[in-house]
């Protein structure tokens, strides 16, 4: 019997889909939220004031402000410009000398070892194209530079709530979970060959909300891909989502007065690059 050839995603095609998704609602009030990890992340690269520092997919900022607050020089990108522009505002409010650039993360238009450091927070791990998204993060940095990401893990809050949206909206054929991006397995192979050093550390953001109602009420009107993922269902098939995600957070959920306190488990990874 003839095994069936894997299918070859059109990564154009599902990127534009995406731009929109992100594009759609307004994911900033999301990205705000979760300003921490990218305070954790510049902490943990240990960059020194003057670095040359990417951030990739940068959505509103968050590593993008972190490390300007460090005093690093600061490259803001996204391929969503609504998003670069939340992003600007933000960097001039704090008086933050910041380059932000219109810019695809699977094809960065920067020269080889621009940067002194390359970082992403929850931004390149939903790249379709994960392969080529890392080769272009290990492109641009310098020999001797440092990578940094925070992705969500497989098994944390966020990778069920998109494992839960998958069930109801399947993802595009050929393309690969980006809680990947959250497995030491996946960033050994992709950037394995190219580092001196890969250390990544489990680290929980917690997701606090007035109740399970104003969390989905948020995500379905603000965060892109849920966004969609309702839009995309009629009104049975929206009902149906919104119950499977009170249960996914009911299973996470710490709060025993009506509101929602999830940690949600993500990786922190600093690669040391050859």
């Amino acid at each position: 019997m003839m095994q069936e050839a894997p299918v070859q995603p059109d990564y154009a095609a599902i990127k534009s889909k995406q731009n929109t998704a992100w594009a759609s609602g307004d994911y900033a009030r999301i990205g705000t939220t979760l300003q921490i990890v990218g305070e954790t992340l510049a902490e943990a690269m240990n960059m020194r004031p003057g670095s040359s520092v990417l951030d990739v997919a940068a959505g509103n900022g968050n590593a993008t402000l972190a490390f300007a607050r460090r005093f690093c020089d600061v490259t803001s990108t996204d391929y969503v410009d609504t998003l670069l522009a939340r992003g600007r505002s933000r960097a001039e409010a704090e008086g933050q000398r910041v380059a932000f650039k219109l810019a695809d993360a699977e094809q960065l238009p920067f020269p080889d070892a621009t940067f002194d450091a390359v970082v992403s927070t929850f931004g390149v791990m939903f790249t379709p194209n994960q392969a080529k998204a890392a080769q272009e993060m290990l492109r641009v940095c310098r020999p001797g530079g440092r990578i940094g990401m925070a992705n969500w893990t497989p098994e944390g809050f966020i990778g069920q709530v998109f494992k839960t949206l998958g069930r109801h909206v399947p993802p595009p054929a050929g393309v690969k979970s980006p809680a990947q991006w959250g497995t030491p397995a996946f960033l050994q192979e992709q950037f394995g060959p190219a580092a001196r050093h890969i250390s990544s550390e489990k680290r929980t953001f917690v997701f606090r909300y007035r109740s399970h109602e104003h969390f989905i009420d948020m995500f379905r009107t603000y965060y892109g891909p849920v966004h969609k993922g309702f839009l995309a269902l009629d009104p049975a098939g929206q009902e149906a989502l919104a119950k499977d995600l009170t249960a996914t957070i009911a299973t996470f959920n710490k709060a025993t007065d009506g509101s929602m306190q999830v940690p949600s488990e993500y990786l922190e990874i600093v690669i040391d690059r050859a």
